[in-house]
């Protein structure tokens, strides 16, 4: 199976017998080969097939010697590939070589032939990225569920639909171009349709939102695991996802609720940033209103906001991981949400098992509501749920995320304050800490942040306050001889 290289053309005697080979025109009077008169070809003696029929294979035509050295090189590569002393192997390989230049294509490379060798996948078996990718997904097993649902939905309504139908080893950095280009062109519509007068075509794009930078990359993300998947298994050795180049999905940041972000707000319905925080007044005020209107999920607010508990870990808290007397909160359960299922389950990361202290305020607020449960679950008798867990319903059962959301909502609303995520009432923690003068590793470790960055990134916009203390601090250091002009008063 060495096979060789050879020179021929389509030229005929003057009987139409092909010369072939054997053409004078082929070599120059010196003996070697015409640069102008022929093409080069290489043959090999391919594998027997499964029946024993020998099959030499000739190929061509190439523009030079190299050409069909390199083609005949990737041959006997793949040829080597092959155990020698398996017939069936060897055929195999054969039958895939001679497909492939039967059909006018080069030879297979070795990763084509490892392919099908050891996955039983040539090139004609090669999935779409459609069915790779659901090959892919149904694949993954021990994922979180809210995991599981984000990779489901970036396949059902970006990625299948849009890369589905090409073949996996085809697929390229252009096609991902392609298909963020779609996705943003569907964003500007959805916007200039939601600005229209025309109702028709406002309906059009009723319950739709934008696809922002943040879902992109995590779309990109998505595309890229699985596609590190295929190479890990030898389907292919390029990943169009990492090459691939996107806008920045940079975190909003957090900004205060100022004077006049509320008057801004109040006249025209604007709001400043995604992330919003109350000032420790706007913070006092809602709890206030909570706790005059003996609000059963007072509790649970006052100590997000004291302490800056997830919605999920509030949520999740049982008594037994509550001490009350050292005034320690420990963090071990949340409720996720997946749809409108909820689960109990571990923190997702170690560093969110933390303990927390709390203040001797916040110890009184938790011992009262305490005395509270403890007369609900008198007064419902054999209908209380023994959950264990420190906020329930009136019969002891575990809340819903999505309802002490809605709640939260409805008392700022009744208490005439400018509007804030659940969420935001942990960013405002951080806030407050960082106003009280707590420094910002001590803050990282009260929300239990993986890193310091995170928090310093995070909440690089805090409280007036704090901004305006930090430039007096940096103005009186630097000495002066002069005084600057006080204002009103003229320099003579």
């Amino acid at each position: 199976m060495k096979g060789s290289t050879y020179k021929r053309c389509g030229c005929r005697d003057t009987t139409g017998k092909a010369l072939g080979k054997a053409c004078p025109k082929l070599r120059r009077g010196r003996g070697d080969w015409s640069p102008h008169h022929g093409a080069w070809h290489y043959q090999i003696e391919l594998p027997a097939t499964t029946t024993g029929k020998r099959r030499p294979l000739r190929a061509g035509s190439f523009a030079n010697q190299t050409e069909a050295e390199v083609e005949l090189n990737r041959v006997r590569d793949a040829l080597a590939l092959a155990d020698a002393s398996d017939p069936a192997e060897l055929a195999a390989v054969g039958d895939l070589i001679e497909a492939s230049v039967r059909t006018g294509q080069k030879a297979p490379t070795t990763e084509q032939v490892r392919r099908m060798l050891f996955l039983g996948r040539d090139s004609a078996s090669m999935p779409t990225t459609g069915q790779w990718l659901a090959e892919w997904l149904a694949g993954r097993k021990g994922l979180e569920p809210g995991t599981a649902r984000s990779y489901e939905g970036h396949l059902r309504l970006y990625l299948v639909p849009h890369l589905g139908t090409v073949r996996l080893d085809k697929l390229r950095v252009g096609h991902l171009d392609a298909m963020f280009d779609a996705i943003t062109e569907r964003n500007d519509q959805i916007t200039t349709f939601r600005a229209s007068r025309d109702e028709a075509k406002r309906a059009l794009v009723r319950g739709m939102r934008p696809v922002g930078p943040a879902t992109m990359q995590r779309i990109r993300a998505t595309l890229r695991v699985a596609l590190n998947t295929a190479i890990k298994q030898r389907l292919i050795d390029f990943n169009a996802a990492s090459h691939v180049e996107l806008p920045s999905a940079r975190s909003p940041k957090a900004l205060v609720w100022t004077a006049e972000r509320v008057k801004r707000w109040k006249n025209t319905g604007t709001v400043a940033s995604p992330v919003m925080v109350w000032t420790p007044a706007q913070t006092g005020a809602f709890l206030d209103h909570a706790a005059a209107a003996d609000d059963p999920l007072y509790a649970l607010y006052h100590l997000v906001a004291h302490i800056g508990l997830r919605r999920g870990e509030a949520c999740g808290l049982h008594w037994a991981d509550l001490d009350l007397d050292a005034g320690q909160v420990t963090v071990r359960w949340q409720i996720t949400q997946l749809g409108w299922a909820t689960q109990l389950r571990t923190p997702k990361t170690a560093s969110s098992e933390h303990s927390i202290a709390i203040d001797a305020g916040t110890i009184a607020v938790l011992r009262a509501h305490r005395l509270r449960q403890r007369k609900h679950r008198l007064a419902a008798g054999q209908a209380w749920t023994d959950t264990g867990l420190v906020f329930t319903t009136a019969i002891g059962a575990a809340l819903h995320p999505a309802d002490v959301t809605g709640h939260f909502q409805h008392l700022g609303r009744q208490a005439g304050l400018p509007p804030i995520r659940l969420h935001d009432l942990r960013h405002g923690a951080a806030t407050l800490a960082l106003a009280a003068g707590v420094d910002m590793k001590t803050v990282q470790e009260m929300l239990r942040h993986s890193s310091y960055k995170v928090t310093a990134d995070t909440y690089a916009s805090v409280l007036p306050e704090i901004a305006t203390a930090a430039a007096e601090k940096t103005a009186a250091i630097i000495p002066r001889r002069v005084l600057p002009v006080a204002e009103g008063r003229i320099a003579g």
